[in-house]
């Protein structure tokens, strides 16, 4: 037992003289935390708010083109400015940035709109075909920086409010041609457009279940990142006790290498559990105090002690397995990053996995950071159980257990 000790004292002294190390481990996820949670907090926010500017040229100043400006400027998702200029000044506007969206609405489109009604209910009644009056396009510009998501949200809402106002021409004429051939007169029809509301809510088993926002997912996402960043530093530091011969000086005590390993992942298990602590300390204590949302734990909070060390090994067993595998340091420190980083790109820690194609998605359940994520959005969000988590924990020690496994492996064969 004192000699293990004294591995881990060794290995903690190691630790502690990496400066660069320690702020790679430390203090890059808590920049990383705060800015991605700020960033994405605030992306939020302008999606929900009124961010999208609209120019308007409205020529037809009729039932549609009143309908379509006044529907645009009371909705959340728009500012409406109007123009007198002509088209030409309107879509240079656009092209310059200075506005998002262009509209020009031309005379006479509800004119147009109400001639048609009334040939297509004279031919109801008569049988008659008549000639239809040629449609207006309702032409707009977009910025080229806009999203996708945005123009379809435009496009379908004047979509709504064009076949609205095509309908209610359609019952007038209807109602002033049935007029004409009954005793009785009809008042006009008008329904309510409200008759269906819809209610939207997340779909949660339990109850207590924490609604998602950009804290609860930043903050066990970037621990993650700054977890198996780790791997940077254990690969680096086994490189370099080979390099410098301790390793060899160490072999001569009575010890074995599973015990010189199991030292160094004692004290990493220790550094990733610091991670996991503060950034979960600053994502509960002072999140709230800089406009953040809070991180809510949930009821099984106790959960995430034993996913973050199983998430804490996986990155061990890779960090051992590149420093056993790689020859230098350089080679060690450049594995370990890429890696990390393509994990990271993969298992849904930038980009969330629901927004990849169907192959991405296949390919992010090879991830260990995938595990670890879909792990902590299980306690964290959906208020699981330990069963709910058991398998990504058993895939995080299933990894572990195979890169040290393949690790003692090369070594016994580099030993030979």
């Amino acid at each position: 037992m004192r000699k293990f000790i004294t591995l881990l004292y060794k290995d903690y002294l190691l630790l502690i003289r990496d400066v660069a190390g320690l702020c790679l481990m430390f203090l890059m996820p808590v920049v990383l935390v705060f800015l991605m949670t700020f960033l994405q907090n605030d992306l939020i926010g302008k999606i929900t708010e009124t961010e999208i500017s609209v120019i308007m040229l409205n020529m037809d100043n009729d039932t549609l083109g009143n309908s379509i400006e006044r529907q645009i400027a009371n909705s959340e998702s728009f500012i409406l400015m109007k123009t007198e200029s002509g088209e030409n000044d309107l879509r240079v506007a656009v092209a310059k940035g200075d506005y998002m969206i262009g509209i020009v609405i031309p005379q006479s489109i509800s004119d147009s709109i109400r001639q048609n009604a009334n040939r297509a209910v004279l031919r109801g009644f008569t049988g008659e075909v008549y000639e239809k009056v040629d449609s207006v396009s309702i032409r707009i510009y977009i910025d080229p920086t806009l999203k996708i998501s945005f123009r379809n949200t435009l496009i379908s809402t004047m979509k709504e409010y064009t076949a609205k106002t095509e309908r209610d021409f359609l019952i007038k004429e209807l109602i002033s041609e049935l007029n004409q051939r009954i005793p009785n007169m009809l008042e006009d029809i008008q329904l309510d457009g409200n008759q269906v509301d819809f209610d939207v809510q997340y779909a949660f088993i339990d109850e207590n279940a924490v609604i998602p926002n950009a804290t609860q997912h930043n903050v066990p996402a970037w621990t993650l990142f700054a977890i198996f960043f780790i791997t940077l530093s254990l690969s680096v530091s086994l490189i370099n006790e080979k390099k410098e011969g301790s390793f060899k000086r160490l072999l001569t005590m009575p010890t074995s290498y599973f015990q010189y390993l199991l030292s160094k992942g004692i004290v990493f298990l220790f550094v990733c559990l610091l991670q996991f602590a503060l950034l979960f300390t600053l994502g509960i204590y002072l999140f709230p105090h800089i406009g953040l949302q809070k991180l809510i734990l949930g009821d099984n909070a106790w959960l995430l002690l034993p996913m973050c060390v199983c998430a804490s090994l996986a990155a061990i067993g890779y960090g051992i397995l590149i420093g056993k595998i790689t020859t230098d340091h350089q080679q060690a420190a450049i594995l370990a990053a890429l890696s990390v980083v393509i994990f990271a790109a993969i298992g849904g820690i930038w980009v969330p996995v629901f927004t990849m194609p169907e192959i991405m998605k296949t390919i992010s359940q090879i991830s260990p950071l995938n595990w670890g994520l879909n792990g902590f959005y299980n306690i964290l969000i959906r208020n699981g159980t330990f069963m709910d988590i058991l398998p990504e924990c058993a895939y995080s020690i299933g990894f572990s257990s195979i890169c040290i496994i393949v690790a003692l492996f090369y070594h016994r064969k580099k030993k030979m």
